[in-house]
């Protein structure tokens, strides 16, 4: 149920707010798409994941493709690049 809520938010963010704006995130999939592929796949824990990214998304950052984990896990998915 409350993951369900998070990716509706989500979805509403993407559309409501992130679509007038220009693209700044600096990973593939975005954070936003991270999130709502975590939350599908690891409910609370991948809404702690998509937490995390967003925290690692900032301009100091080199950024690349970066996809959710077959695993739980909080760091950057190092087997891509």
């Amino acid at each position: 149920m409350i993951t369900k809520l998070i990716i509706r938010i989500v979805k509403w963010y993407q559309s409501g707010i992130s679509a007038f704006r220009p693209a700044t995130c600096r990973y593939t999939p975005t954070c936003s798409n991270y999130m709502i592929e975590a939350v599908e796949n690891f409910g609370m824990r991948g809404f702690i994941m998509g937490v995390a990214r967003i925290l690692r998304c900032h301009p100091f950052v080199q950024g690349g493709f970066d996809p959710v984990p077959d695993h739980f896990s909080l760091r950057r998915n190092k087997n891509f690049k």
